[in-house]
């Protein structure tokens, strides 16, 4: 499959389902090999399967993204198999909703870990790969990382904290030409919207999410950076 991205690799975490899931079919019409990231290995190799059966190309790779070690070895891997890295997009999230008098501290940390924590261990691990070819990083916030809701307090602070770290990391990598921007969905038809707020009505799909990435990755100037998209439907 050719196309703009072709000969780049895009690393898509959180690929296994949801917006993962779509932006990775997208990168990968428009010609990127897509390094599949996420921990369920069968829901991965039925997305690289769908990639492989229009035609592109994707590899499927189980990683923890909160185990820096297990992200740096995925990196390794993905640099030694694969095309340049032109593209990250930072989608692995997860969701708790409970009443803040009730966290657990290993609740709190496991949301930190996976939205915040694994957010800044994916982007450590290729910013080197992203100044050498003028690349883009994609962070997945929500609206939720601009606004508070109640019963989310961890999950809005982690989805802030990923707002807070892509607007100070494109300061840091604007002189490399490194795009950082986030993306900021209201309600979107996945399963973490169901897991999170049960009974909500989705703004929109996942594609609607992926397109807007897509239009990040190639699409949008260099003077677009540091910007926190919100998209509500």
């Amino acid at each position: 499959m050719t196309g703009p991205l072709s000969g780049s690799t895009a690393v898509v975490t959180g690929a296994s389902r949801g917006i993962g899931r779509a932006i990775a079919l997208r990168m990968a019409e428009a010609g990127a090999e897509v390094a599949l990231w996420a921990r369920d290995q069968n829901a991965l190799r039925m997305v690289s399967s769908e990639i492989v059966a229009a035609r592109g190309k994707a590899r499927a790779i189980v990683v923890d993204v909160t185990n820096p070690d297990a992200v740096n070895q995925a990196a390794d891997l993905v640099r030694a198999t694969m095309p340049k890295v032109r593209i990250v997009v930072n989608n692995a999230g997860a969701v708790l909703r409970k009443p803040t008098e009730t966290i657990t501290d290993a609740e709190w940390k496991r949301i930190m870990a996976v939205n915040l924590d694994g957010t800044f261990y994916v982007t450590r691990a290729f910013v080197g790969d992203l100044k050498q070819t003028m690349g883009r990083v994609i962070n997945i916030s929500s609206i939720a990382g601009r606004e508070g809701t109640a019963l989310l307090a961890a999950y809005c602070a982690a989805k802030h904290g990923v707002v807070g770290f892509t607007r100070a990391l494109a300061e840091e990598l604007r002189t490399a030409k490194v795009c950082v921007n986030a993306i900021c969905p209201g309600s979107v038809d996945t399963a973490m919207l169901r897991e999170g707020m049960p009974g909500a009505r989705p703004d929109m799909t996942a594609d609607d999410v992926a397109k807007l990435a897509l239009f990040l990755a190639h699409v949008a100037p260099e003077a677009l950076t540091g910007t926190c998209i919100d998209v509500f439907g």
